[in-house]
């Protein structure tokens, strides 16, 4: 056999063990707990058909993020996008922007004194990130909740 070959087979031996090692591009967030509050920036309604809240009706909210352990000021924020399906319940997607990246939550919330999402994904830090988002409201005005994320993966 030539020394092209064995070269060749070599260089495909090494590609092969460097993807089963998981030196690979893709990032792994891995378990983990981030506990965070809340406070309401924004609260924007758009009433479609009837007035009062309905089916099709989108509620925009902003928030600042706070971790009070570590600096009182805020070091990030939040932007839900809601769709009601009834009059009580809606379907939101919610992005988290953290200083080493995004996180992306969505589900159904009927209550908004608790309520739980699933992480959907991220970026950066987060590429990969699932686990499951609890949300409990301490103060309704102005609103105030905890935010606790629980990370598998």
């Amino acid at each position: 056999m030539s020394r092209s070959f064995h070269a060749l087979m070599l260089a495909g031996a090494l590609g092969v063990g460097l993807l089963a090692f998981g030196l690979n591009s893709s990032a792994a967030t891995g378990p983990g707990k981030i506990r965070l509050t809340s406070r309401e920036l924004s609260r924007v309604r758009v009433d479609l058909g009837r007035p009062g809240r309905g089916a099709g009706d989108t509620e925009i909210v902003r928030q600042n993020l706070f971790n009070k352990r570590l600096k009182t000021k805020p070091f990030g924020q939040a932007e839900y996008v809601c769709t009601y399906t009834t009059s009580l319940s809606r379907a939101c997607t919610v992005t988290f922007f953290l200083p080493r990246g995004r996180l992306m939550a969505g589900g159904s919330i009927r209550y908004q004194e608790l309520y739980e999402l699933a992480v959907l994904g991220g970026t950066r830090l987060y590429d990969n990130a699932r686990g499951t988002l609890t949300v409990i409201r301490t103060t309704r005005r102005p609103l105030r909740q905890i935010l606790v994320f629980r990370l598998s993966g």
